[in-house]
Formats: C-alpha cells, structure tokens, sequence
C-alpha cells in the first residue's frame, strides 16, 4: 500500500491510500472522521457487493449509519436525484459533525461529494473510489457536480474529501469496458506532462488495459501523484488544473449529442477519443508532430479504446461546436481547448477561432 498526500493553500490536507485489502479496513480508517452517524451513499451494484461489510464495520466503531442506494448510472448524476439524496441525508438527522461516504464509482462521488458540500453549507465526506476512473480522476481533487440537459458536470462544488480510500482488489470485478474506460484517463495524465509514463504505459505497463493488478497499482499511485501536484496548485482550475481537461471538451461535447448514454459511450471511451482529436487538431495547427498525433492513436487503440468519430456515431459539425462553446472552460462564448505541443506537452489555449475546428470536425467526419 501507499499513501500519497493531497495539500494546496485553499484545503485541509487529506490522504490517499491506494492498495489491495482496503475496503476490509476501511471502517478503522475512517473511523477518525466518524464523529456520529455516518451515511453511505453507494449504488444498487456497488452496494450490493461491499455496503454490508463496511456498514458491519462502521457500526462496529460505535457509529450510527444508513444506506443511501442511487440507481447505478450516469442518470443519476441530476436535479432529482440529488433532492432525493438531500431529502434522505436530512430524514436520517445528519448534523454539521457528521460524515457522509460515497462507496462506488465516479457517478456516486460526484452526487455525494456535491450533497455533502451543499447539505447544512457543507459537511465531510470520504471517498472510497470503487472503479478506475474514480481512483485515478474523480475521486481526488475536489470536483462534485450533476449533469443537466445542457451538459455534463455543469452545476457543482469544489468539496475536498477528508481521505480517499482506492482498493485495487475493487477493480477485479469491473467489466473489461470500465476498465478500459478509466485506462484512458490514466493514458491523459501521461499525455499532459509525464511523457516517461506514457512510454511505461503504451509498453511494460500495457497490461493495466486488461485488468493486471499490479500494473494497476503503479498506474493509480502515479495519476494520483500527478493530479494531485496539479491540484495543489490550483484547486479551482484558475490555471494549470485546466490541463486535467484534456480531450475532454471533445468528449464531452460527444457525450451530450449521445445524451449520456454509457452504454453507447461511456465517459473515459469519450475523453480517449477528445484526446485523440485534440492531438489531431494540434497537429493540423502545427503545435505537435503528425507522429506524435498517429503515436497517440496507435496506444489508444491497442488499449481497446476509440479514435474516431465513426466509432461513437454520427455527428453534426455546427452542434458538437455549439456545445464545445457552452463548456464550463468556455469564456465568453469562446473556445477554449488543451492542446500538445508533444506528448507529455499539453498547455491550455484560449479563445480558439471556431472555424478551424468546424473544418476539423468535419474532415473527422461530422457532416
């Protein structure tokens, strides 16, 4: 096991303990932050599989707990949703003192992270990721949001955990999609600055892809390493935190046009793809290399992830722009996009001409 740190001049400083066997001792772990009743909020799958033996256990500290079961999805990241979670938190008589947890993956941490930052004006969570995506990007950092009709994770908080728990044993019983889903966000976090960890990734440690505890256990410790450099220095995404975005105002934009659906897209296939199309478009610009655009291709594919617009659907030019332009990075209605200048070379570029990328989108094949 190893525990990694989290600090930055605007939070308390947490830890993130990243191993195997840690859902077992998870009730001991949190039990310092467990000064009264605690609520666990968890899905209908995730709970099935852990929320008894981490309920047993918590009771076990002298803490009074309840469940709080969500439908597994990215459905449940909404307005309705959240009220039901509030009106629950608020039946079972959670005071300031009190703690909340989200148990499952990156749809319950982000929905429970945001009521414990919204209910009594905020009260501590912990975050116990139970899927890749979750340990490596969502869990880690602070952001807590739900998605509306207009886009993904536009209404939220920045809500830092007091601790974060990433069991590598969760992540064996994960689908082979999910799983090459959060491998995409750790190939990102090479993409941004780590080009060495991107050659380990796309080489020794392509095992990771299809599920190697151990190449899993390496990936995960050196993306929380790396997030959470880039969010001690800027928590609210005033600058270089901005570089965790990459691919993502593509994927994003894809993700909406297909309505959320997991099924079609889930959210790391849509940031591989953004990531290929942003390293794409630099190329076409002339910021990066067309190597390093067809390298970046070529590990992405052979992690089993998507590359091309094709491979998600069909697409307008004018629609996926429109909602690259609605993006929370947006500023005053202009692009803003990160870029590579090489891999492991990413910078933020703001106030990106729009036509540029409509004649990209549409010779990637959106009509």
């Amino acid at each position: 096991m190893k525990t990694l740190e989290v600090s930055g001049a605007g939070f308390r400083p947490y830890q993130v303990a990243v191993g195997s066997g840690l859902l077992a001792t998870a009730a001991q772990r949190i039990a310092p932050f467990a000064k009264g009743r605690v609520a666990v909020i968890s899905d209908q799958t995730v709970a099935g599989l852990y929320a008894d033996a981490l309920l047993d256990g918590l009771r076990g500290t002298g803490a009074e707990t309840t469940l709080v079961a969500v439908p597994p999805g990215e459905s449940s990241k909404s307005f309705g949703q959240l009220e039901q979670v509030m009106d629950d938190l608020l039946a079972f008589g959670l005071d300031r003192r009190d703690l909340v947890v989200a148990l499952g993956g990156g749809v319950v941490g982000d929905l429970a992270g945001l009521a414990a930052a919204l209910y009594m004006r905020g009260i501590d969570f912990v975050q116990i990721p139970t899927t890749l995506l979750a340990q490596v990007d969502s869990s880690v950092g602070g952001k807590t949001a739900i998605d509306t009709p207009r886009g993904k994770n536009m209404v939220g908080a920045f809500h830092q955990p007091r601790l974060v728990l990433a069991d590598i044993d969760a992540l064996s019983t994960l689908p082979a999609k999910q799983v090459r889903s959060g491998w995409a966000e750790v190939l990102k976090h090479g993409l941004i600055c780590d080009a060495p960890f991107f050659d380990w990734l796309a080489g020794e440690g392509a095992g990771g892809a299809r599920g190697d505890p151990a190449s899993l256990e390496h990936a995960v410790v050196r993306s929380v390493e790396i997030k959470s450099a880039i969010v001690g220095e800027d928590e609210k995404e005033a600058g270089k935190r901005a570089l965790l975005n990459l691919g993502h105002t593509f994927g994003h934009a894809i993700e909406a046009e297909l309505g959320f659906e997991e099924a079609a897209l889930a959210h790391g296939e849509a940031v591989a793809l953004g990531c290929a199309l942003a390293f794409r478009f630099s190329a076409r610009e002339g910021l990066c290399t067309d190597d390093d655009a067809r390298r970046v291709e070529a590990v992405l594919k052979a992690a089993g992830l998507p590359t091309r617009l094709s491979e998600a659907g069909q697409f307008d030019a004018d629609r996926l722009l429109a909602l690259m332009a609605g993006d929370k990075k947006a500023e005053g209605g202009a692009l803003t996009l990160v870029l590579a200048r090489a891999i492991g070379d990413a910078f933020v570029a703001k106030g990106v001409a729009a036509e540029p990328v409509r004649a990209f989108l549409r010779d990637e094949g959106a009509t």
